[in-house]
């Protein structure tokens, strides 16, 4: 979710609409989670560009982002990878 949100919130009422998928995901679990646990992507900048690559190359554009989470005493439970591609739609004519 972390990385997603990231994404949507750079494609929000983006000109030219531009597509996004999920083409791989990779996880690692290292606790087990029995309390909160928050998860946080720090790759924002990088799904920007990815993006705006995208946009003006007008090919499809991957990019492998990052997510870790962490429970209430901060301890690492869990770590996942997700991949995304990022396409800008062809505009009808």
């Amino acid at each position: 979710m972390s990385t997603g949100a990231l994404a949507l919130g750079h494609l929000y009422k983006r000109n030219p609409p531009v597509s996004m998928l999920v083409v791989k995901t990779e996880g690692e679990y290292f606790k087990k989670a029995v309390d909160k646990t928050t998860f946080v992507c720090e790759d924002g900048l990088q799904i920007k560009s990815t993006i705006e690559d995208a946009i003006e190359s007008g090919e499809g554009k991957a990019i492998r982002t990052k997510t870790i989470g962490k429970n209430k005493a901060g301890e690492l439970v869990a770590e996942f990878y997700i991949t995304w591609s990022f396409k800008a739609k062809s505009r009808k004519t």
